[in-house]
């Protein structure tokens, strides 16, 4: 197996709780036990080829397999590849599959059907043409090898190839008719430690060992039940009591301090490497205002990141400054990074020729945040109208009823600026690209909504998603965040950072970059059962 892409050493926020969870003294994993995980937001099916986003990922991780897993060192290593072996001109990826791996129907797992599952996630998924976009073809000389042909290198092929991101699904099952409406999403089949047994739309669902795994032993425990999260409250209570046992991207300062206080729990920010989930606010390039570049300026000036994030976040999380997380290789702090200064920020909208009425307000704008992450957007967007009045401009603040709701009126560009998040997903290839390129403006969440068009920003991109010389794409990237910075289609605010809180009995927690986004085969009790 080659070593073929190692990013360096990443500090990143994380899902889940790493090797020092680990006890000492303890014999060795034991069988049996269920795990109960709550969700803020429900996955609506099992199917992540089709679908990103966190909800998805954990229980789609334990349904299905991958090619590869990406471990804590950010190197792939085998899953369902047991080898590989990548070309001079690194456009050439063959991998060579375990022998006698089969699906939760019995069916064998073959390389027809790792050609099959790249080809829907390449038509199908959100981020489908920057994981896949470089991919011309996959031949199958057999039935246990396949060969991935590029157009031009991918940097990030390895992570794409990863859970959360491309499961290996069968053919067999999710060939027949239109993908996205296939029973099989819900009641999946897959290779994965796990198979579905129950699924309450919007409520719970199920998930029990498939004793058939490729991983002789594993999983280790009966069943991964997952909840859905009605209120911060009732998880806390759920938790503390036992009644539940792990709960995923808790950012409210005063959550994280009453979980801390909890004697059975541990309660961590590591193990997020993959996601590396950075806030913002969104201008819309479209409207009156916003689209004068003084005008965003000015309100870049006008936001104090410091008081955001000691004051309101109680030091939690950490200001950020541009696209790219601080800890990425390709973080660049040689931008201009608009700290805070309400003198500049008046006298940009006064050059603008913007000057004050007869109440000291020069306009108004509607700002509407993201509801799922209330503790960071919600606070911002709430900070932000009596902070924007101080420079003349009247927030009208716009408060989605819940998640879709912002999500249809973001998509539909009717705001004038919006809060909002983006995960890095491992590479700014995946992660990034989709919010900024000018080919990627569309009605839909998690695109380049903001309306932002500039060719050489396009062009630094597009040569970054092709370049394997690690030196190269910094400098690629720099480039492109100097030029984003001053242009603003998006104001970078704080980088997020999410908890996990586990029972302290729970063992094995995995420790690759996608935490419990991967699979969590490792996972056992102390003592073989829930406490």
């Amino acid at each position: 197996m080659k070593k073929l892409y190692k990013l360096g050493q990443f500090v990143f926020l994380g899902i889940v709780a790493v090797m020092f969870f680990l006890t000492t003294g303890i014999a060795g994993p034991k069988r049996g036990g269920d795990l109960i995980s709550l969700f803020a937001q429900f996955p609506p099916h099992f199917n992540c080829a089709i679908k990103s986003g966190a909800a998805i990922a954990s229980p789609c991780s334990n349904v299905f397999a991958a090619l590869v897993e990406i471990n804590e060192d950010w190197e792939a290593v085998p899953y369902l590849a047991k080898s590989w072996e990548i070309s001079p001109d690194g456009l050439t990826y063959t991998f060579h599959l375990v022998e006698g791996t089969v699906f939760h129907d019995g069916k064998p797992v073959t390389s027809k059907d790792v050609a099959f599952s790249l080809g829907v996630t390449k038509k199908n998924h959100p981020f489908g043409p920057y994981m896949f976009g470089a991919v011309d073809r996959v031949e199958t000389p057999d039935k246990y090898t396949a060969v991935i042909k590029l157009k031009q290198p991918h940097p990030a092929l390895m992570i794409a190839l990863s859970l959360p991101l491309m499961p290996i699904l069968p053919e067999h099952v999710y060939g027949k008719g239109e993908i996205r409406k296939n029973p099989a999403n819900i009641k999946a089949i897959g290779s994965g430690p796990f198979k579905v047994a129950e699924y309450n739309a919007g409520k719970s669902f199920i998930l029990e060992r498939f004793d058939k795994f490729m991983r002789p032993g594993r999983p280790y425990l009966d069943r991964f039940i997952g909840k859905k999260n009605v209120s911060p409250s009732s998880s806390l209570i759920a938790v503390s009591r036992g009644e539940a046992h792990s709960w995923g991207f808790v950012g409210d300062p005063q959550m994280v301090a009453k979980l801390k206080k909890e004697k059975n729990l541990n309660v961590t920010a590591k193990g997020y490497q993959g996601i590396s989930s950075v806030s913002f606010l969104e201008f819309n390039l479209r409207k009156k205002y916003v689209k004068d570049k003084k005008v965003r300026q000015a309100i870049a000036y006008a936001m104090d990141r410091d008081f955001i994030t000691q004051r309101l976040h109680r030091g939690l999380t950490h200001k950020s400054t541009g696209p790219i997380h601080s800890s990425s290789p390709f973080y660049t702090d040689k931008i201009n990074q608009f700290e805070f200064n309400l003198k500049k920020a008046n006298q940009l909208l006064d050059d603008a020729g913007y000057k004050r009425q007869s109440d000291g307000m020069r306009f108004e704008l509607n700002l509407i945040y993201m509801p799922a992450l209330p503790y960071g957007q919600k606070m911002i967007a709430e900070y932000l109208k009596p902070q924007l009045k101080k420079i003349g401009i009247k927030i009208n603040l716009k408060a989605p009823a819940d998640f879709m709701n912002w999500y249809m009126n973001l998509a539909k560009w009717e705001h004038d600026m919006s809060t909002s998040n983006i995960f890095g997903w491992g590479d700014p290839v995946i992660g990034i690209h989709r919010l900024f390129m000018s080919t990627n403006i569309k009605h839909q969440v998690w695109t380049n909504t903001a309306g932002y068009v500039n060719k050489e920003v396009d062009g630094l991109l597009n040569d970054a998603a092709v370049e394997n010389d690690i030196n190269k794409r910094k400098a690629l990237y720099a480039e492109f965040q100097k030029i984003v910075a001053e242009d603003l289609p998006v104001y970078f605010t704080v980088e997020d950072a999410f908890h996990t809180a586990f029972n302290k009995d729970l063992m094995g927690i995995p420790t690759g970059i996608w935490g419990s986004l991967g699979t969590s085969d490792s996972m056992y009790w102390k003592n073989g059962k829930a406490p």
